[in-house]
Protein backbone atom coordinates (compact mmCIF):
# COMPACT_ATOMS: atom_id res chain seq x y z
CA UNK A 1 0.00 0.00 0.00
CA UNK A 2 0.91 3.46 -1.01
CA UNK A 3 1.56 6.86 1.09
CA UNK A 4 -1.08 8.32 -0.91
CA UNK A 5 -3.67 5.03 -0.47
CA UNK A 6 -2.65 5.04 3.31
CA UNK A 7 -3.72 8.88 3.29
CA UNK A 8 -6.61 9.02 1.80
CA UNK A 9 -8.02 6.26 4.21
CA UNK A 10 -6.62 8.09 7.24
CA UNK A 11 -8.87 10.57 5.71
CA UNK A 12 -11.92 9.00 5.20
CA UNK A 13 -12.55 9.90 1.35
CA UNK A 14 -12.60 7.02 -0.86
CA UNK A 15 -11.43 3.54 -0.95
CA UNK A 16 -8.36 3.01 -1.68
CA UNK A 17 -8.06 2.49 -5.89
CA UNK A 18 -11.48 3.85 -6.29
CA UNK A 19 -11.14 7.22 -7.25
CA UNK A 20 -8.70 5.87 -10.32
CA UNK A 21 -11.57 2.98 -11.17
CA UNK A 22 -14.89 5.70 -10.99
CA UNK A 23 -13.16 7.88 -13.29
CA UNK A 24 -12.27 5.25 -15.60
CA UNK A 25 -16.12 4.05 -15.79
CA UNK A 26 -17.13 7.42 -16.58
CA UNK A 27 -17.90 8.66 -13.01
CA UNK A 28 -17.93 12.61 -12.53
CA UNK A 29 -15.11 13.64 -10.78
CA UNK A 30 -16.61 15.51 -7.62
CA UNK A 31 -16.28 19.99 -8.34
CA UNK A 32 -14.15 19.77 -4.39
CA UNK A 33 -11.52 17.46 -5.77
CA UNK A 34 -10.59 20.21 -8.39
CA UNK A 35 -9.14 20.28 -11.84
CA UNK A 36 -6.96 18.74 -13.61
CA UNK A 37 -3.96 21.17 -15.81
CA UNK A 38 -3.95 21.03 -19.09
CA UNK A 39 -2.81 23.25 -22.15
CA UNK A 40 -0.33 25.86 -21.74
CA UNK A 41 -0.61 25.53 -17.74
CA UNK A 42 0.80 22.05 -18.13
CA UNK A 43 2.97 22.87 -20.60
CA UNK A 44 4.32 25.49 -18.24
CA UNK A 45 4.52 22.81 -15.36
CA UNK A 46 6.54 20.06 -17.60
CA UNK A 47 9.20 23.02 -18.30
CA UNK A 48 9.75 23.46 -14.29
CA UNK A 49 12.76 21.99 -13.22
CA UNK A 50 10.70 20.03 -10.12
CA UNK A 51 8.73 18.47 -13.25
CA UNK A 52 9.81 14.77 -14.23
CA UNK A 53 8.76 11.56 -15.11
CA UNK A 54 5.19 13.28 -15.17
CA UNK A 55 5.36 14.70 -11.98
CA UNK A 56 6.34 17.06 -9.53
CA UNK A 57 9.72 15.88 -7.16
CA UNK A 58 11.36 17.05 -4.13
CA UNK A 59 14.67 18.70 -3.80
CA UNK A 60 15.55 15.89 -1.51
CA UNK A 61 13.93 12.56 -1.81
CA UNK A 62 10.90 12.11 1.00
CA UNK A 63 10.76 8.62 2.02
CA UNK A 64 7.70 7.02 3.56
CA UNK A 65 7.37 3.93 6.18
CA UNK A 66 5.67 0.83 4.63
CA UNK A 67 2.53 1.23 6.15
CA UNK A 68 1.27 -1.74 8.16
CA UNK A 69 -2.40 -2.35 10.05
CA UNK A 70 -0.88 -1.44 13.45
CA UNK A 71 0.11 1.78 11.74
CA UNK A 72 -3.61 2.27 10.52
CA UNK A 73 -4.91 1.03 14.24
CA UNK A 74 -2.80 3.50 16.20
CA UNK A 75 -3.72 6.30 12.97
CA UNK A 76 -7.59 5.67 13.68
CA UNK A 77 -7.72 4.59 17.46
CA UNK A 78 -4.53 5.39 19.24
CA UNK A 79 -4.74 6.55 22.83
CA UNK A 80 -3.49 9.31 22.74
CA UNK A 81 -5.86 12.21 23.58
CA UNK A 82 -6.24 14.07 20.16
CA UNK A 83 -9.13 16.22 21.42
CA UNK A 84 -9.01 19.26 24.00
CA UNK A 85 -10.92 17.99 27.42
CA UNK A 86 -12.63 21.87 27.01
CA UNK A 87 -13.69 24.20 24.05
CA UNK A 88 -10.48 25.86 22.78
CA UNK A 89 -10.38 29.59 24.16
CA UNK A 90 -10.87 31.41 20.86
CA UNK A 91 -10.39 35.62 20.31
CA UNK A 92 -12.80 37.60 17.59
CA UNK A 93 -10.12 39.71 16.50
CA UNK A 94 -10.61 43.73 15.72
CA UNK A 95 -9.50 44.74 12.25
CA UNK A 96 -10.07 48.68 12.92
CA UNK A 97 -6.93 48.91 15.58
CA UNK A 98 -4.36 50.48 13.95
CA UNK A 99 -1.10 48.31 13.07
CA UNK A 100 2.35 48.96 14.62
CA UNK A 101 4.66 47.03 12.35
CA UNK A 102 3.55 43.35 10.66
CA UNK A 103 0.70 42.24 12.87
CA UNK A 104 -0.62 38.76 12.33
CA UNK A 105 -3.46 36.62 13.27
CA UNK A 106 -3.58 32.88 13.16
CA UNK A 107 -7.13 31.62 12.81
CA UNK A 108 -6.36 27.72 13.13
CA UNK A 109 -4.35 25.28 11.37
CA UNK A 110 -2.52 26.33 8.80
CA UNK A 111 -4.63 30.06 8.19
CA UNK A 112 -3.29 33.00 8.96
CA UNK A 113 -3.98 36.36 8.23
CA UNK A 114 -0.60 38.80 7.75
CA UNK A 115 -1.32 42.59 7.24
CA UNK A 116 2.28 44.32 6.56
CA UNK A 117 1.79 48.46 6.02
CA UNK A 118 -1.89 48.28 5.22
CA UNK A 119 -1.85 45.62 2.80
CA UNK A 120 -3.34 42.23 3.90
CA UNK A 121 -2.41 38.51 2.86
CA UNK A 122 -4.81 35.31 3.92
CA UNK A 123 -2.16 31.70 4.13
CA UNK A 124 -4.49 28.94 3.13
CA UNK A 125 -7.90 29.94 4.12
CA UNK A 126 -9.91 27.11 5.44
CA UNK A 127 -13.35 27.92 6.94
CA UNK A 128 -15.09 24.29 6.30
CA UNK A 129 -16.33 22.34 9.13
CA UNK A 130 -14.13 18.97 7.40
CA UNK A 131 -10.87 18.99 5.54
CA UNK A 132 -12.15 16.57 2.91
CA UNK A 133 -14.44 16.87 -0.14
CA UNK A 134 -17.29 15.62 1.95
CA UNK A 135 -19.29 16.95 3.93
CA UNK A 136 -19.96 14.08 5.83
CA UNK A 137 -16.85 12.09 6.40
CA UNK A 138 -12.96 13.02 7.14
CA UNK A 139 -11.12 15.14 9.70
CA UNK A 140 -13.06 17.20 11.83
CA UNK A 141 -12.62 21.02 13.46
CA UNK A 142 -12.22 21.42 16.88
CA UNK A 143 -12.68 24.12 17.55
CA UNK A 144 -14.80 27.24 14.96
CA UNK A 145 -12.89 29.54 12.74
CA UNK A 146 -12.99 32.58 14.84
CA UNK A 147 -14.62 35.19 12.75
CA UNK A 148 -16.59 34.83 9.69
CA UNK A 149 -15.41 34.86 6.08
CA UNK A 150 -17.79 38.17 5.84
CA UNK A 151 -16.47 39.44 8.79
CA UNK A 152 -13.06 39.96 7.74
CA UNK A 153 -11.89 42.92 6.02
CA UNK A 154 -11.47 42.56 2.13
CA UNK A 155 -7.64 40.81 1.77
CA UNK A 156 -5.11 41.49 -0.85
CA UNK A 157 -3.90 38.06 -1.77
CA UNK A 158 -4.86 34.35 -1.06
CA UNK A 159 -1.73 32.46 -0.67
CA UNK A 160 -1.77 28.61 -1.11
CA UNK A 161 0.82 26.14 -0.24
CA UNK A 162 -0.68 23.20 -2.01
CA UNK A 163 -3.72 21.34 -2.65
CA UNK A 164 -4.35 19.07 -0.41
CA UNK A 165 -7.99 19.87 1.79
CA UNK A 166 -6.67 21.12 4.87
CA UNK A 167 -5.21 24.12 2.79
CA UNK A 168 -7.21 24.42 -0.44
CA UNK A 169 -10.63 24.17 0.59
CA UNK A 170 -12.86 24.71 -2.32
CA UNK A 171 -16.16 26.35 -0.13
CA UNK A 172 -13.37 29.07 0.74
CA UNK A 173 -11.91 29.54 -2.15
CA UNK A 174 -15.39 30.45 -4.03
CA UNK A 175 -16.88 32.50 -1.39
CA UNK A 176 -13.42 34.44 -1.19
CA UNK A 177 -13.72 34.79 -4.75
CA UNK A 178 -17.25 35.82 -4.56
CA UNK A 179 -16.40 38.83 -1.43
CA UNK A 180 -13.63 40.59 -2.55
CA UNK A 181 -13.48 40.89 -6.20
CA UNK A 182 -10.28 42.62 -5.96
CA UNK A 183 -8.53 39.55 -4.39
CA UNK A 184 -6.05 37.98 -6.30
CA UNK A 185 -4.73 33.95 -5.65
CA UNK A 186 -1.09 33.23 -5.74
CA UNK A 187 -0.55 29.46 -5.74
CA UNK A 188 2.11 26.96 -7.01
CA UNK A 189 2.29 25.34 -9.99
CA UNK A 190 -0.68 23.36 -11.36
CA UNK A 191 -3.37 24.75 -8.67
CA UNK A 192 -4.71 27.29 -10.69
CA UNK A 193 -6.43 24.16 -12.35
CA UNK A 194 -8.49 23.48 -9.17
CA UNK A 195 -9.26 27.78 -8.76
CA UNK A 196 -10.59 27.42 -12.76
CA UNK A 197 -12.91 24.63 -12.25
CA UNK A 198 -14.50 26.47 -9.04
CA UNK A 199 -15.06 29.63 -11.50
CA UNK A 200 -12.20 32.34 -10.44
CA UNK A 201 -10.65 33.71 -13.53
CA UNK A 202 -7.63 33.15 -14.50
CA UNK A 203 -6.66 36.68 -14.80
CA UNK A 204 -6.95 36.88 -10.61
CA UNK A 205 -4.73 34.27 -10.45
CA UNK A 206 -0.98 34.02 -10.59
CA UNK A 207 0.77 30.62 -10.52
CA UNK A 208 4.48 30.85 -9.81
CA UNK A 209 7.40 27.94 -9.85
CA UNK A 210 9.79 28.07 -6.67
CA UNK A 211 11.87 31.30 -6.87
CA UNK A 212 9.43 33.02 -9.33
CA UNK A 213 7.66 36.06 -7.94
CA UNK A 214 4.32 38.20 -7.95
CA UNK A 215 3.59 41.54 -6.70
CA UNK A 216 0.03 42.68 -5.59
CA UNK A 217 -0.57 45.67 -4.08
CA UNK A 218 2.95 46.93 -3.52
CA UNK A 219 3.59 43.18 -2.00
CA UNK A 220 6.15 41.03 -3.09
CA UNK A 221 5.37 37.30 -2.79
CA UNK A 222 7.54 34.37 -3.54
CA UNK A 223 7.22 30.71 -4.11
CA UNK A 224 10.09 28.87 -2.90
CA UNK A 225 11.18 25.62 -1.87
CA UNK A 226 9.37 22.77 0.03
CA UNK A 227 9.64 19.08 1.10
CA UNK A 228 5.65 18.21 0.86
CA UNK A 229 3.46 16.03 -1.68
CA UNK A 230 0.27 16.89 -3.62
CA UNK A 231 -2.88 15.26 -4.83
CA UNK A 232 -7.11 15.54 -4.07
CA UNK A 233 -7.94 12.47 -5.86
CA UNK A 234 -4.72 10.57 -5.35
CA UNK A 235 -2.81 12.00 -2.53
CA UNK A 236 0.92 11.29 -3.84
CA UNK A 237 -0.42 12.00 -7.35
CA UNK A 238 2.16 15.08 -7.38
CA UNK A 239 0.54 16.52 -10.27
CA UNK A 240 0.64 19.99 -8.63
CA UNK A 241 3.79 21.74 -7.31
CA UNK A 242 3.77 22.33 -3.28
CA UNK A 243 5.69 25.18 -2.30
CA UNK A 244 6.95 27.74 0.88
CA UNK A 245 6.33 31.59 0.79
CA UNK A 246 8.63 34.65 1.11
CA UNK A 247 6.91 37.80 1.43
CA UNK A 248 8.05 41.74 1.25
CA UNK A 249 6.71 44.76 1.90
CA UNK A 250 8.36 48.55 3.07
CA UNK A 251 11.04 46.62 4.84
CA UNK A 252 9.43 43.85 6.03
CA UNK A 253 9.90 40.29 5.62
CA UNK A 254 7.62 37.12 6.42
CA UNK A 255 8.13 33.46 6.01
CA UNK A 256 5.30 31.15 6.02
CA UNK A 257 6.54 26.80 5.69
CA UNK A 258 3.30 25.70 4.40
CA UNK A 259 3.98 21.81 5.11
CA UNK A 260 7.01 20.05 4.71
CA UNK A 261 9.62 17.88 6.35
CA UNK A 262 13.02 19.56 7.05
CA UNK A 263 15.78 20.01 4.55
CA UNK A 264 18.85 22.37 3.83
CA UNK A 265 16.70 24.14 1.55
CA UNK A 266 16.28 26.10 4.46
CA UNK A 267 19.18 27.81 4.86
CA UNK A 268 19.37 28.71 1.14
CA UNK A 269 16.01 30.22 1.69
CA UNK A 270 17.34 32.47 4.37
CA UNK A 271 20.62 33.46 3.01
CA UNK A 272 18.11 34.48 -0.44
CA UNK A 273 15.54 36.31 1.93
CA UNK A 274 16.06 36.51 5.31
CA UNK A 275 16.08 37.51 7.81
CA UNK A 276 12.71 37.35 8.64
CA UNK A 277 10.55 39.39 11.00
CA UNK A 278 8.35 36.41 11.59
CA UNK A 279 8.05 32.77 10.59
CA UNK A 280 4.92 31.02 10.68
CA UNK A 281 6.18 27.60 10.49
CA UNK A 282 4.43 23.59 10.62
CA UNK A 283 4.81 21.93 13.53
CA UNK A 284 1.71 19.65 13.58
CA UNK A 285 0.52 16.21 11.95
CA UNK A 286 4.29 14.66 12.44
CA UNK A 287 4.82 10.89 12.63
CA UNK A 288 8.04 7.89 12.16
CA UNK A 289 5.57 7.04 9.56
CA UNK A 290 6.10 9.90 7.49
CA UNK A 291 9.36 11.97 8.29
CA UNK A 292 9.89 13.59 5.73
CA UNK A 293 7.30 15.65 4.68
CA UNK A 294 5.59 17.21 7.90
CA UNK A 295 8.40 18.77 10.34
CA UNK A 296 8.49 18.02 14.51
CA UNK A 297 8.60 20.75 16.85
CA UNK A 298 12.64 20.30 17.07
CA UNK A 299 12.60 20.55 13.47
CA UNK A 300 10.46 23.81 13.35
CA UNK A 301 12.66 25.14 15.53
CA UNK A 302 16.06 24.08 13.14
CA UNK A 303 14.37 25.44 10.19
CA UNK A 304 13.43 29.19 12.08
CA UNK A 305 17.29 29.06 12.94
CA UNK A 306 17.98 28.25 9.23
CA UNK A 307 16.05 30.67 7.58
CA UNK A 308 16.92 33.67 9.71
CA UNK A 309 13.98 34.29 11.66
CA UNK A 310 13.01 36.62 14.56
CA UNK A 311 9.63 35.70 16.20
CA UNK A 312 8.12 32.12 15.76
CA UNK A 313 4.70 31.46 15.69
CA UNK A 314 4.17 28.13 15.33
CA UNK A 315 1.33 26.52 13.04
CA UNK A 316 -0.94 23.52 11.58
CA UNK A 317 -1.37 22.66 15.18
CA UNK A 318 -4.46 22.19 17.56
CA UNK A 319 -7.25 22.36 14.90
CA UNK A 320 -7.48 18.93 13.07
CA UNK A 321 -6.53 15.40 14.46
CA UNK A 322 -4.16 14.36 11.43
CA UNK A 323 -1.43 12.19 13.29
CA UNK A 324 -0.72 10.11 16.06
CA UNK A 325 0.26 12.45 18.76
CA UNK A 326 -1.99 14.30 21.36
CA UNK A 327 -3.52 17.67 20.13
CA UNK A 328 -1.08 20.07 22.35
CA UNK A 329 2.03 17.86 22.33
CA UNK A 330 3.61 20.18 19.26
CA UNK A 331 3.63 23.01 21.32
CA UNK A 332 4.81 21.82 24.58
CA UNK A 333 7.71 20.20 22.81
CA UNK A 334 8.43 23.63 20.68
CA UNK A 335 8.81 25.42 24.05
CA UNK A 336 11.43 22.90 25.58
CA UNK A 337 13.78 22.88 22.48
CA UNK A 338 13.29 26.94 21.66
CA UNK A 339 16.27 27.70 23.48
CA UNK A 340 16.78 31.55 23.24
CA UNK A 341 13.99 32.22 20.35
CA UNK A 342 11.20 34.36 20.77
CA UNK A 343 8.10 32.30 20.32
CA UNK A 344 4.39 33.88 20.70
CA UNK A 345 1.87 30.91 20.84
CA UNK A 346 -1.90 32.74 20.16
CA UNK A 347 -5.09 32.07 20.47
CA UNK A 348 -7.29 31.36 17.30
CA UNK A 349 -8.15 35.02 16.63
CA UNK A 350 -5.94 36.54 18.69
CA UNK A 351 -4.19 39.72 16.76
CA UNK A 352 -0.75 39.59 16.99
CA UNK A 353 1.84 42.54 17.00
CA UNK A 354 5.18 41.18 15.53
CA UNK A 355 7.03 44.14 17.49
CA UNK A 356 5.28 44.04 20.50
CA UNK A 357 4.52 39.92 20.66
CA UNK A 358 4.02 38.43 24.51
CA UNK A 359 5.63 35.43 26.02
CA UNK A 360 3.18 32.35 25.63
CA UNK A 361 0.97 31.94 28.71
CA UNK A 362 -0.22 28.24 28.45
CA UNK A 363 -3.54 29.03 27.39
CA UNK A 364 -3.90 25.07 26.22
CA UNK A 365 -2.82 23.74 28.96
CA UNK A 366 -6.16 24.91 30.97
CA UNK A 367 -8.62 22.93 28.05
CA UNK A 368 -5.88 20.06 27.82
Amino acid sequence: MRFGEVMRRSALLVPVGAGAALVGAGWQVPAAVGGRPAGQRLARMQASPQFHDGVFHNPVPAGMAEPSGGMMRELIAGRQRRRPAAPIPLRVPDFTQPTDGPRATWLGHATVLVELDGRRILFDPMWSERASPSTVVGPRRLHPVPVALADLPPVDAVVISHDHYDHLDMSTIRRIAALWPATRFVVPLGVGAHLERWRVPVSRIDELDWDESATVNGVELTATAARHFSGRLRPGGNNTLWASWVVTRAGHRVFYTGDSGFFDGYREIGERHGPFDVTFIQIGAYSPYWPDIHMTPEEGIATHRAVRGGLLVPVHWGTFNLAMHAWSEPVERLLASAGDIQVAVPRPGEPLSVAHAPDPDGWWREVA
